[in-house]
């Protein structure tokens, strides 16, 4: 198969990878980019209740709130959202991929708080500070929430230091506020029984699931709308069989369509049909990880 990387006027090529087959279908970007982008999320009725509860839990200033999804199910994307939606009175510290033992984590927090964290500073030091700085937060009004995206990869321990972190409220004084974003496998770990006090502190939750085959038509023809298209440019039958091969998984349908939007330009075609879509899976182009079980949601 041919790819080619722009289109050719006279001497010259113009365009990019980026652009591989935007000009051919009349787009003014591509529309599956695996990239989180809040300007292409599509509402799902799944993604609405989710959002929901991550704004009950912000205004009733819920302790501890969480959001779990699969692999690609679209949890960053809403936290990208709730980002540019909160008012001036919130401070948000937002860790992905905190790692690291007990006094680590308090460094990734005072870090995505834009304060000092020094290497040689003691835990007792370092605790005090971010007391100090949740107080001074409060007495200007604002309110403190930290974001913890993958919270699967935090340990037990790290668990129990965000819960020790929670006791700094007191009354009706509420200083901080949690929100964990994770795979299936934070549930699992929250539901231990060591973890019982953790679980009692979780106020707000919610669980994505995969979108079915009619979501998936609507998905596609939203994120195609966003990027300039005029129409649906998939067939009804090229969107089934994306949403059989993919679980219904927005991550990897946007694998699937993008690579599908590259065989048909690369054959000159303006419309992607099933056999476009069959064409790519038969070839092996496309390879997921992960493709869960038909017609089953995912399990809490």
């Amino acid at each position: 198969m041919n790819i080619r990387t722009g289109h050719t006027s006279g001497n010259q090529t113009t365009g990019s990878s980026l652009d591989i087959y935007t000009d051919h279908f009349g787009l003014t970007e591509r529309p599956f980019s695996l990239v989180p982008d809040p300007g292409f999320l599509f509402w799902s009725e799944s993604h609405q209740r989710a959002f929901t509860m991550l704004e009950y839990g912000i205004l009733t200033r819920a302790p501890i709130t969480l959001i779990t999804g699969e692999v690609g199910s679209g949890k960053t994307t809403l936290v990208h959202h709730l980002l540019k939606s909160v008012g001036s009175d919130v401070k948000i510290g937002l860790i992905s991929n905190a790692h690291g033992d007990r006094g680590e984590l308090l460094r990734w927090v005072l870090m995505a708080l834009d304060q000092p964290a020094p290497a040689g500073g003691t835990y007792v030091d370092l605790f005090a500070a971010f007391q100090a700085y949740l107080i001074e937060q409060y007495a200007t009004g604002r309110r403190v929430i930290l974001i913890f995206d993958e919270a699967q990869n935090l340990s037990t321990e790290s668990l129990e230091e965000l819960r020790m972190f929670t006791n700094i409220n007191s009354n009706k004084d509420e200083l901080l506020q949690l929100v964990l974003v994770g795979q299936p496998e934070l549930l699992d770990m929250i539901r231990r029984p060591e973890m019982r006090q953790f679980a009692q502190r979780v106020a707000s939750s919610f669980h994505l699931t995969a979108m079915d085959a009619r979501t998936v038509r609507k998905y596609v023809g939203h994120r195609l709308a966003v990027a300039g298209a005029k129409r649906n440019l998939f067939s009804r039958a090229a969107t089934d069989l994306v949403h059989e091969a993919t679980g219904g998984v927005p991550r990897l349908v946007n694998q699937l369509c993008d690579l599908s939007m590259v065989y048909a330009f690369t054959r000159g075609n303006k419309s992607i049909i099933g056999h476009t879509v069959q064409k790519v899976l038969d070839d092996g182009a496309f390879f997921a990880a992960h493709q869960p079980e038909q017609g089953s949601e995912f399990k809490l």
